[in-house]
């Protein structure tokens, strides 16, 4: 495991030990990972939506509801995939 420097305003600091301890995190460093995990998943998710968009989005042509339908189930199914 890699060990990295990370300098903080003294403000942002307190303002994350306030939040560690209501949410129960025993360092900052466990507090830290999780924010960094849980920021990866987002832009992940975000990426996804994007590239649903442009596989799904809107058609200049005419589109029934049931053509919508199976247009949203199949993008739901292959997020759902990837998210797994």
């Amino acid at each position: 495991m890699e060990s990295i420097s990370l300098k903080l305003e003294n403000e942002f600091l307190k303002d994350i030990e306030n939040i560690m301890k209501k949410h129960r995190y025993t360092t900052k460093t466990e507090f830290i990972r999780e924010a960094i995990r849980d920021k990866i998943k987002d832009l992940e998710k975000e990426e996804l939506i994007l590239r649903a968009k442009s596989l799904y989005g809107a058609s200049k042509r005419k589109t029934t509801d049931a053509q919508l339908h199976v247009a949203r189930e199949k993008a739901f199914e292959e997020l759902d995939r990837e998210l797994k």
